[in-house]
């Protein structure tokens, strides 16, 4: 007896197969290609470091106490204070402005608007690696460089006020004998021969600094900065520091493209203020003798005047410092009493 399917079943089966042959029979449908995704924000840690190395070099000088109790804690704040290489903190100032504008939402968004589109990403970045200014143009850039502008600004006026109560000490200490005792001349030239040096030696950044500005640059971590936007025109300084910020954001800053950005870290201005803040501060130091000398040299030149020229990069008004004139109050402290006028008369022939 030859076997049979149930009627349900053999029902069943013919229902799939002329489901199956109504499928052959349909287009094939294609889901379109999902929508172009922006690349991620990337600073490459190069950069990274050299903000890093100017941000580490700012808040430790600018923590100097004026508070000196021997020659050995000033020789150990002159190294802090000279312990810079000019060309690399002009590099490093615009790399860290490059990581404060990333902290400006309204700046990223705006930049990401571009960043899509591999085509327009590519002439984007072509532009902005032509002309850093091109940034200036770009939404949100009044309120990224606001941001850098305070930052900027503000830390290094506290290095100025730093320097400034430091140079002050130097009149307050010679209170104390130490103060007033000279080192030998072998010990005084090679003071002089460690600020050259260091002031030719490549600076590093704190561990812990380099990680938090890493993470920072990103959108990982926020540095909880706040400013006001500011309108152009910009600094030099600023507007590199926008212009990298924004092919981060294009991921065009990367290690795969970091040589072409380091063409834009340069600014000659403020390169040539820090070189004559060195000069100064050299000149300084070669004729110093007392220990509170070395103490002026050191607020004036390694510290108010360094600052000076980061407030002149932020774009802030400098700092003006009203001319000492002594007087004779003064004289009886030391200092030079101011000479008299001369005498009215008639003019020899």
């Amino acid at each position: 007896m030859p076997f049979r399917l149930p009627v349900r079943f053999a029902a069943a089966i013919g229902l799939a197969a002329a489901v199956l042959a109504g499928c052959a029979d349909a287009p094939t449908v294609i889901a379109p290609p999902p929508p172009p995704q922006a690349p991620a924000v990337t600073l490459s840690p190069r950069l990274v470091e050299l903000a890093s190395a100017y941000r580490s070099y700012v808040e430790a000088t600018s923590a100097i106490s004026p508070a000196f109790a021997d020659a050995e804690g000033v020789q150990r704040s002159l190294s802090t204070g000279v312990a810079y290489e000019p060309n690399q903190m002009v590099r490093g100032a615009i790399a860290y402005a490059a990581v404060v504008a990333l902290q400006d939402r309204a700046f990223v968004e705006g930049v990401r608007v571009y960043a899509k589109d591999p085509t327009q990403r590519g002439q984007v970045a072509y532009e902005i690696l032509k002309d850093p200014a091109y940034a200036i143009g770009l939404q949100g850039s009044a309120s990224a460089a606001g941001l850098v502008i305070a930052t900027m600004g503000g830390e290094a006026q506290r290095l100025y006020d730093g320097g400034k109560a430091v140079k002050q000490s130097a009149y307050e200490i010679q209170k104390q004998p130490w103060s007033k005792s000279e080192a030998p001349a072998p010990m005084r030239d090679a003071r002089l021969a460690n600020a050259k040096s260091l002031s030719t030696t490549a600076m590093r950044g704190d561990v812990n600094q380099t990680a938090r500005l890493q993470q920072a640059s990103t959108g990982a971590a926020s540095l909880g900065l706040s400013a006001q936007a500011a309108a152009p025109p910009y600094t030099p300084t600023v507007v590199r520091g926008l212009a990298v910020a924004a092919l981060a954001v294009l991921g065009q800053a990367g290690d795969a493209n970091v040589d072409q950005v380091m063409g834009l870290m340069a600014e000659p201005n403020v390169g040539s203020c820090m070189s004559m803040s060195k000069l100064n501060l050299y000149q300084c130091l070669a004729v110093a003798r007392p220990h509170y000398e070395d103490v002026f040299c050191l607020g004036q030149h390694a510290m108010m005047d360094t600052g000076r020229c980061m407030i002149r990069a932020a774009g802030l008004p400098e700092p003006h410092e009203p001319r000492f004139v002594p007087s004779a109050a003064s004289a009886a402290k030391g200092y030079p009493a101011k000479k008299p006028p001369p005498k009215k008369g008639r003019r020899k022939s």
